[in-house]
């Protein structure tokens, strides 16, 4: 069938393993290379950048080389502003393998900022371990805590990675990220002193501020030797007055840098003046930080400070270009140049490309200016416009992915910035490098009670859950979405939410709570004359039922599902309901025989008879209205029936043709769905060999992804084994 379902004929092209001829005598046997497993992502080099005026912790470095001879988990803790993450950052890119050597950690080195005290509360260890497990390479991260920091220590069990969990809030934070096996190191850097991690095995070491002599080192050289020679004891001043707090010295450095014929003296002056008028924040050290930020920020040019304080409004933690430019209404031309003022006035950190952060107490310095400085109008309006930038992009990757989910209104103000991807594989990349802003810009919609954004947000992600399966995020954004939808009184997006996130709870293996929201879906739907939004929430159940183990609920479902839509005409739905039919009948056919070396009787042979019908059906419907990819995934399923119903060369045919558009779309799940279903079919044959080729590729493509079907395909490896044996 072509596209629009008619019978092919004349030239059409024919993909993938075929055969063409009048009479075949004798057996067909197909011969194809083997698969090999997707390419290892990078390995992670995550640690943040070392400024070049780093100085005065000689004695430290050498007690972390110490430390880390002793025990595989360091905990460094000091006054905010102090240097952790700087000393620790340079520790491990030097003495401890992060340099050009670098063959003490060969399987990189992972980077996380916790934010124990960012405004915005400490980042949840499911959205760090997410993070970490796909730059990994695992790409289905589970929905639990529990079964996350399960799996990260059995990848990281035999690997040797250096961890720095930074700004770290409490033990119990830090504790679910520490890496499994014995050649990783983990260092966690934090305010707090961390004991509790004593009973995991950690030591600890103390960073204290800096004594003069290095504070007035660190000061030279952000200004040049020349000037600091030209009043030394005014140098000395300022350092004392930063009270040995290297934030607060780099602070004054960059500002008497900016400002290269003003007497080092009129910095001194200036400093012991704001010290009198400063109120002491809670944290020793942050009232030498308060008065370096007040006078850093005192002679930003208007821009600069415009950017700083709106900047400070966000919940984003990390910013780009863009959402400077949509912070504050100016071209990302100009975003750039001003990103580039507050960097050079060391306010802001250029963590990697076109990545931007604050230091948490920078952070919270630039959200008090904003609050003070900027009227109620126009925080309100700052925070719409990136709101509104995220929503616009993510909108756009979603009509250009999945279009058929994209049907919904959009009520946003378009910020008229370029869309920041050129492709599929730019669209669904930027979705997954933004996937925690997007989450913050949903969040802070609800909180500013715009929920008609929260749930379009919610629904503008569906790309990211569907294409990378973010259990958590998905239940999360889902249930605030849902929330959202109610709040704006929306019932065909509360419809949608009940139905999406349905999916992300089946997903993540909670089908009860799955058949609830489906089943609260149906009624509205119903409730509401919504015939697609039915068929929607009846195959929902009928896959849940499925899964449950009850059948006979489960085509109840599929066969109301496929009537529903078929009268208000939507054979796209019909068809997906189709496939679901055709493994249940699979199911049977194979509960009746034996998944290896089946000889099927008369009601096997019927098993695997209807199948191939609901999956033909299902292929030729999905080629109708939807291009290869959705169609191969019926067609997989109808190799492997047609090899248990009999026709043995068919069904493999079919199952290399299905791979190939697999391959070709980069759907490494499905790849190795298919070769499974293909060894299970040379297995029931008999072709053991075949069989094992195909395990071992299927094998080694859901490893790559981390997926849990690793572990029956392990299975399926030892069975074969053991029956040929």
């Amino acid at each position: 069938m072509d596209p629009q379902g008619n019978a092919i004929g004349g030239g059409a092209r024919i993909e993938g393993p075929s055969v063409q001829a009048r009479d075949v005598h004798g057996g067909i046997h197909l011969h194809t290379a083997p698969v090999p497993p997707p390419a290892r992502p990078p390995v992670p080099r995550q640690l943040l950048p070392v400024s070049a005026h780093f100085t005065g912790r000689d004695s430290d470095l050498a007690a972390l080389d110490e430390l880390a001879a002793a025990a595989p988990l360091i905990v460094v803790s000091g006054p905010a502003g102090v240097g952790k993450t700087a000393l620790v950052s340079r520790w491990l890119r030097g003495t401890a393998g992060g340099g050009g050597g670098g063959d003490r950690f060969p399987d990189g080195h992972l980077y996380a900022d916790l934010r124990g005290h960012s405004p915005d509360g400490p980042a949840p260890p499911t959205e760090v371990l997410g993070r970490f497990l796909r730059a990994l390479g695992v790409g289905q991260v589970p929905a639990e805590l529990a079964e996350q920091t399960a799996l990260w220590r059995s990848v990281t069990a035999g690997l040797r990675l250096a961890v720095m969990l930074d700004n770290a809030y409490t033990a119990a934070q830090a504790r679910p990220l520490l890496p499994g096996g014995e050649g990783s190191l983990a260092v966690v850097t934090s305010r707090a002193r961390l004991t509790g991690l004593r009973t995991d095995g950690a030591v600890f070491h103390q960073l204290g501020l800096l004594d003069r002599e290095a504070a007035v080192e660190l000061l030279t050289r952000g200004i040049g030797r020349e000037r600091f020679e030209g009043d030394e004891a005014a140098a000395g001043e300022v350092a004392e007055l930063c009270a040995g707090l290297p934030l607060a010295v780099c602070l004054a450095s960059a500002r008497l840098a900016s400002r290269p014929r003003q007497p080092v003296r009129a910095m001194a002056d200036a400093l012991a003046r704001d010290q009198t008028r400063l109120a002491a924040l809670a944290i020793e050290g942050e009232t030498a930080v308060q008065s370096a930020l007040d006078g850093s920020y005192a002679v930003l040019d208007e821009g600069a400070a415009r950017l700083y304080r709106r900047l400070g409004l966000l919940p984003m933690p990390v910013f780009d270009t863009s959402v400077a430019a949509a912070a504050c209404a100016v071209s990302p031309e100009e975003a750039d140049r001003l990103l580039d003022a507050l960097v050079e006035a060391n306010l802001l950190e250029d963590i990697g490309p076109d990545t931007f952060r604050f230091h948490d107490l920078v952070r919270l310095h630039a959200r008090e200016r904003g609050t003070a400085d900027e009227s109620e109008r126009t925080r309100e309006e700052t925070l719409r416009r990136v709101v509104d930038w995220h929503l616009a992009t993510a909108s756009e990757a979603q009509r250009r992915l999945t279009p058929a989910q994209a049907v919904l209104e959009r009520d946003h103000v378009p910020p008229g910035l370029p869309v920041p991807f050129e492709d599929d594989a730019g669209a669904l990349a930027w979705l997954d490098a933004h996937r925690t802003a997007l989450m913050a810009a949903a969040r802070c919609a609800a909180e500013q009670g715009w929920h008609g954004r929260a749930w379009q947000l919610v629904d503008a992600m569906w790309p990211l859950f569907l294409r990378l399966r973010p259990y958590d995020l998905w239940i999360e954004a889902h249930e605030l979405g849902l929330s959202a939808a109610r709040r704006a009184g929306h019932p065909a997006a509360e419809r949608q939410m009940l139905n999406s996130g349905a999916m992300g709870l089946r997903g993540a293996g909670r089908t009860a709570d799955a058949i609830s929201w489906y089943e609260r879906s149906l009624a509205a739907a119903r409730a509401a004359g919504d015939a697609r939004d039915e068929g929607q929430a009846l195959h929902g159940l009928g896959g849940c039922w499925r899964d449950a183990g009850r059948p006979r609920e489960a085509v109840r479902h599929l066969e109301a599902a496929i009537e529903v839509w078929e009268r208000c005409g939507y054979p796209r739905g019909a068809a997906l309901a189709r496939i679901i039919l055709g493994e249940i009948a699979l199911d049977a056919a194979l509960d009746a025989g034996s998944d290896a070396g089946l000889d099927a009787g008369p009601d096997d042979a019927s098993g695997a008879a209807r199948a191939v019908r609901y999956f033909e059906r299902a292929h030729a419907g999905l080629l109708a209205v939807e291009g290869p990819y959705e169609a191969a995934r019926a067609q997989a399923f109808l190799g492997f029936a047609h090899a248990l119903a009999g026709a043995y060369e068919t069904g493999q045919a079919e199952l290399e043709r299905a791979q190939s558009t697999f391959a070709a779309a980069g759907a490494v799940h499905w790849q190795a769905r298919a070769l499974e279903l293909s060894g299970r079919a040379a297995q029931a044959h008999g072709d053991s060999g075949t069989a094992r080729r195909r395990y071992e590729a299927s094998l080694a493509l859901y490893t790559a992804v981390g997926s849990r079907d690793a572990d029956r395909l392990r299975q399926r490896l030892d069975g074969l084994g053991q029956a040929g044996d």
